[in-house]
């Protein structure tokens, strides 16, 4: 299986409820590289190309104001099935319904304040990771409990 990677990005309730840290923290235990990190304000431009899915939605502007109220925190997470992985500890969209264990299910009530986003798919993770990170934000390296996240005879 050849590795992934995925966008996450961290929302406003995160950095308000002070819990970047528990939730990088999620992807880390997971053994998930994490391979790109920064802060970011987002623009009408970056929020309307993101969500471009959601346009036509009555909460669409909502959204987006919620999204400017405080810088995201961006990251790029690589690992093998590093998106369908990631959807598992992220939990379903709307934090009530979230399983309990998940980031959501643990964090979360409501939806657009559901903490993250992660990317759905691979496709759609490379367009969101070039989106907000240029190739010499992201790095190859290597990390030596990878023999024992993905053991081969």
């Amino acid at each position: 299986m050849d590795k992934e990677r995925t966008l996450i990005l961290c929302k406003p309730d995160a950095l308000q409820r002070n819990l970047l840290g528990a939730v990088i923290s999620r992807f880390e235990r997971k053994g998930l590289k994490l391979v790109g990190i920064k802060m970011v304000g987002l623009s009408d431009t970056e929020l309307d190309e993101h969500y471009a899915h959601l346009k036509d939605k009555p909460f669409f502007e909502g959204l987006k104001k919620y999204m400017k109220q405080t810088p995201v925190v961006a990251m790029v997470l690589e690992g093998e099935e590093c998106i369908d992985a990631v959807r598992l500890i992220t939990g379903a969209t709307k934090g009530a319904e979230a399983d309990a264990g998940t980031i959501r299910g643990d964090f979360a009530m409501a939806t657009p304040g559901n903490i993250v986003h992660a990317s759905d798919s691979v496709e759609n993770a490379k367009e969101e990771i070039y989106r907000f990170f240029n190739d010499d934000e992201l790095y190859d390296y290597a990390k030596i409990d990878e023999t024992f996240l993905y053991w081969k005879d």
